[in-house]
């Protein structure tokens, strides 16, 4: 008992960095006070005492603000950093070394009984207001990022973000690096587009952001190329319009602006102009008028 005690304190200390000692863990770290009471509360409803259980639950929440169902399995060195809003479901099964942030919720979708709730493996960490719903797995090692909802199950290792939660994948190397992409440029076509990433850092990345990040290096490599063909076009023909695009002609398009005109009214083009003349002058009154 006093050696799992003795776990759980530890683990506070390993990863956070405000706590000082000993004593103040154990008398002002309101995650470790939810801890030691589920176990209590556990082990009371094993032993079919489970009204008794869910009593104890419940003043667990009043004082903590965190609640545990008494049903739910948690492993060694777990550890609730604030706490405040803290939801875990009764088939929630939790294991070691496992870190949850402030307004977590391990939640079910379903009113069935059975199996309802998530697992998270060893290692899992879970960001403040992040919402893992149904009765799924999230891997060892994974990381849940803050405000992300999870219905899906998560692979070992992975990261999840967003809503829905999306499972990011860091491409080896780089997208800008595999299309030989200059920096600078890539930077000035950001600006260009008005794109900054939505200000993710490269830590926790925005599944999104990277989709329209590789979007833009797409169009920068494909740029690179049309430049290239450009070049070597005027190399072959010393006649080529060095960058120009054809002129459009009124002519062309005399037809369709006399369409436009009976239809719409005269246009201020020049081929509109031709037609207007063509038709007694631009100031000849239309209509039955």
């Amino acid at each position: 008992m006093f050696q799992r005690l003795r776990e759980d304190i530890n683990s506070v200390f390993a990863r956070d960095p405000a706590a000082r000692n000993f004593l103040e863990v154990l008398t002002n770290y309101p995650g470790l006070h939810a801890l030691l009471l589920h176990r209590l509360a556990h082990w009371l409803w094993q032993r079919q005492l489970k009204w008794l259980a869910r009593t104890l639950s419940t003043f667990s929440r009043w004082l903590t603000g965190i609640e545990i169902h008494p049903g739910a399995r948690i492993g060694r060195r777990f550890f609730i950093d604030h706490g405040m809003g803290v939801v875990i479901g009764e088939t929630a099964e939790v294991g070691d070394d496992v870190t949850l942030y402030q307004g977590v919720t391990l939640g079910g979708t379903s009113w069935h009984k059975g199996k309802r709730h998530p697992t998270l493996e060893d290692g899992v960490i879970v960001g403040a207001g992040a919402k893992i719903l149904g009765p799924f797995t999230v891997g060892a090692g994974a990381k849940v990022g803050s405000n992300a909802v999870v219905t899906k199950e998560v692979p070992a290792g992975a990261t999840v973000v967003g809503i829905p939660g999306k499972i990011v994948k860091r491409a080896d190397p780089d997208a800008a690096e595999a299309l030989e992409v200059d920096p600078e440029r890539r930077e000035a076509m950001r600006r260009k587009f008005g794109f900054d990433a939505y200000g993710v850092s490269e830590d926790m990345p925005d599944p999104v952001a990277r989709s329209i990040q590789a979007m833009l290096d797409h169009m920068h490599a494909v740029d690179e190329r049309i430049e290239r063909m450009c070049g070597t076009l005027r190399k072959l023909d010393a006649s080529y319009r060095e960058g120009k695009l054809p002129e459009l002609r009124d002519e062309d398009f005399a037809d369709i602006l006399s369409d436009v005109d009976a239809c719409c009214g005269p246009t201020s083009s020049g081929a509109g102009s031709e037609h207007d003349r063509d038709q007694g002058g631009p100031d000849r009154p239309r209509g039955n008028g």
